[in-house]
């Protein structure tokens, strides 16, 4: 066996070289020298000979001590072009990374999912609270009914495409490095129909209008998402259809407003019932309900009615109806009024702004 050059010199390191270093000189080396690079070219086949067997040990932790203790004596390797190998793996899993297809796997291309759709649909507020089971048309791509999404004539079938031979995809040489791009006859799909389907031309999609009755659940809100799974687009040659997603367009009411999973109400009370406070009835969901206006209730007070609100999309429970008290002030009073107004001034002696005006020096 004749005795290896000295590996450090080959690849041009220093004999203090970590394992990094060297295998980022016999990488750069191995592309330069590869005989793909170098078609015909004798020398540079012969240099990269010794640049692989100078890697092979200077990779190996035990070959390298041996070397470095006695400039051991090692056999030729042999040279294999094709294997590209010296302790840090085969060459083309530098590259195997970039070529792999969305599946996964080189060379298999995975049928293409539809496109996903969204349509609106418009609901009263009541429809809203309770849910309701409503009609949506949409116009989308559907399977072809002649021929069953394939594609082809009905009584054929696709065949593996003649120029990528399955693998929808080509690959292009360029050296040392090879650029994998979708067939350009089958589009990647692996597959060439001869005859295509009279009806759809080969897409395996015609254009159809596709009538659904929705459910919709209850406490759903303006803008919110139902999704149908499998009722989108269908995917091209037999490709799984996308979803298709429902958004609620809720009208207004003329007593509640929404308020998150809660909803607002305005209650006018009268200055006696502010005052000497009152049993009060108030508007719920379901129909009505009595709420106690305590004694010396303030403008704007809030009083809630617990679990009585819409009920939450996440299924636990409902929300609460927050009831805003406001003091109802006429605009004008009858003589009547005016006196008994007077009276009750005369009577309730005091000035509540005192405290402010004090406050200030006044």
């Amino acid at each position: 066996m004749a005795a290896v050059k000295d590996p450090y010199k080959t690849l041009g390191v220093d004999r203090k070289a970590s394992d990094e270093e060297i295998k980022k000189a016999y990488r750069k080396l191995a592309r330069q020298y590869h005989p793909d690079r170098n078609p015909g070219d004798a020398a540079a086949e012969e240099r990269f000979k010794e640049v692989q067997e100078a890697n092979s040990i200077l990779s190996d932790p035990e070959k390298r001590r041996s070397y470095d203790a006695g400039g051991g004596v090692f056999g030729g390797a042999g040279f294999d072009p094709n294997a590209f190998r010296g302790g840090f793996g085969n060459f083309g899993d530098i590259l195997s990374d970039l070529f792999t297809n969305a599946r996964g796997g080189p060379g298999t291309p995975r049928p293409e999912r539809g496109r996903d759709l969204e349509t609106d649909v418009h609901i009263s507020f009541d429809q809203a609270m309770s849910g309701a089971q409503v009609p949506v048309s949409v116009p989308l791509s559907a399977p072809c009914a002649t021929c069953r999404g394939t594609g082809a004539k009905p009584g054929t079938s696709p065949e593996v495409c003649s120029l990528c031979h399955g693998r929808g995809v080509e690959a292009e040489s360029q050296g040392l490095f090879s650029i994998s791009q979708p067939c350009r006859r089958c589009g990647g799909t692996g597959t060439e129909i001869k005859e295509p389907c009279p009806t759809c031309n080969g897409s395996g999609r015609t254009r159809q209008v596709k009538r659904y009755r929705v459910n919709i659940p209850a406490g759903v809100r303006d803008g919110s998402r139902v999704r149908l799974a499998g009722k989108g687009e269908a995917g091209p040659r037999g490709g799984p259809q996308g979803d298709l997603y429902v958004i609620t367009r809720v009208g207004t009411s003329d007593i509640f407003e929404r308020k998150g999973d809660n909803l607002e109400v305005e209650v006018p009370i009268t200055i006696p019932e502010a005052i000497r406070g009152a049993t009060i009835e108030v508007p719920t969901l379901a129909a009505s309900k009595r709420i106690r206006v305590p004694p010396g209730t303030q403008h704007g007070t809030v009083q809630r009615l617990r679990g009585e609100g819409p009920p939450k999309l996440s299924g636990r429970g409902r929300g609460d109806i927050r009831y805003r008290l406001v003091v109802d002030v006429p605009s004008s009073l009858s003589r009547e009024q005016a006196e008994v107004v007077d009276e009750l001034a005369t009577v309730m002696d005091g000035n509540p702004r005192a405290r402010l005006l004090s406050g200030r020096g006044e």
